[in-house]
């Protein structure tokens, strides 16, 4: 049985002293036995929220991570450092790093073999666009980021990462994916992965949906048969946030 696993990520909001506060407001609202809660926080905000959570359910992440281990890399920063500041999980691949970053499916591929090499646990990011979708290629399009991504990365290591399927046009855009399009896609991502690996890996990898989730969609979207979980902006910035950790 997979476990459940709802991330927050704050994107690129909240001072160090305005992430503590609101961790401190969230933390009796997220208290979970049967759910993974993770706040992937700012770079600048990774130190205090890691001493904030101290002692509750909630594991912390990174936003995004380099994938050397050290060197003339100004801005960057490496496993090592998040490791060392007590992060668990990092967020790599998603929409906006790809679009504003020009990150490629080879970059999000390094950084996935490098953040498993120091147990981290990624939280890998695929999703179309709009044009994409109405032209029929989203799967291709998806398969082609999910194969790529998980390149050379082994069956042990992969049962480990997390895939969130968010659909580019459904991010940020307060459109959410019907609950039918959600699992759709996360079921042939799936589908993918065991053409990757096995059945067994497949069936213990877990795939989040993100775009839009909030506490009125997240029953419905984490009750199907492939959905684990959710990738979460804008609403695990608010107390809402709680509702879809508690989605039962």
């Amino acid at each position: 049985m997979r476990r459940t696993i709802v991330a927050g990520n704050w994107k690129m909001n909240k001072t160090p002293s305005e992430a503590v506060k609101l961790v401190e407001t969230l933390k009796p609202l997220v208290a979970s036995d049967d759910v993974d809660v993770v706040f992937c926080v700012p770079a600048i905000d990774i130190v205090p929220v890691v001493e904030a959570v101290k002692g509750t359910n909630i594991k912390v992440g990174a936003e995004n991570m380099y994938y050397e281990e050290s060197g003339a890399y100004t801005g960057e920063i490496s496993p090592a450092m998040l490791v060392d500041a007590g992060v668990e999980y990092v967020v790599l691949g998603h929409s906006e790093r790809r679009e504003y970053f020009k990150e490629t499916d080879a970059d999000i591929n390094k950084k996935v073999l490098k953040a498993l090499e120091h147990n981290l646990i990624p939280i890998m990011c695929c999703g179309e666009s709009l044009e994409q979708r109405e032209q029929g290629v989203t799967m291709d399009f998806i398969r082609q980021q999910v194969k790529i991504g998980l390149q050379n990365v082994p069956a042990e290591q992969a049962v480990k990462v997390v895939i969130a399927y968010e659909p580019i046009w459904a991010i940020g855009t307060g459109k959410t994916a019907t609950t039918e399009q959600a699992q759709e896609v996360c079921g042939e991502i799936r589908k993918c992965i065991a053409e990757i690996y096995d059945d067994a890996t497949a069936a213990a990898i877990r795939i989040q949906y993100g775009g839009s989730v909030n506490a009125k969609t997240a029953p419905d979207l984490f009750a199907q048969e492939d959905i684990d979980g959710g990738l979460v902006g804008g609403a695990s910035l608010k107390e809402d946030f709680g509702s879809i950790v508690n989605y039962k």
